[in-house]
């Protein structure tokens, strides 16, 4: 019961822990995010196994995650509170080529991330052609171009 306890912990609080630190998928993170998510997963293993090194010991908390996991995605797909809570909203970070900088801090999004979007779906260079950026809930941006 111990082992089902920390890993229930542990998850809780790495989840609360990512979704404070902001929405990025695995293609979007830095160097230093993955470095960070290395040294966080070393770090919580011995939280999650405790004393008790067995297979058994192992596979519980294997098992209590995916589970976990697999509760919480059932939990979102019956309650729009519990899904926007756990996976968030889209947030609109330009609007008719002008940055949204209380947005853009909030999300810690940069501008050159926008372009970056821009230049890799829509073929834009200019913020003046973008009608819309919008950060997903999957973490990637969406651009809306200006029509001409």
């Amino acid at each position: 019961m111990e082992t089902i306890l920390r890993s229930v912990s542990v998850y809780a609080l790495l989840l609360l822990f990512l979704r404070l630190n902001g929405i990025r998928t695995i293609a979007q993170i830095t160097t230093f995010d993955f470095i960070l998510l290395l040294l966080i997963g070393e770090s919580l293993q011995q939280g999650l196994i405790g004393e008790d090194y067995s297979l058994t010991n192992a596979l519980l908390t294997v098992l209590t995650l995916i589970g976990l996991d697999v509760l919480l995605s059932l939990v979102k797909g019956r309650s729009k509170t519990a899904d926007k809570i756990l996976d968030g909203i889209p947030c609109v970070l330009l609007e008719n080529g002008r940055l949204l900088k209380d947005r853009l801090q909030e999300t810690r999004v940069g501008g050159s991330d926008i372009l970056a979007a821009a230049r890799e779906t829509e073929g834009l260079e200019r913020f003046d052609q973008i009608k819309y950026a919008v950060l997903e809930r999957d973490g990637k941006i969406s651009i809306i171009p200006k029509r001409s």
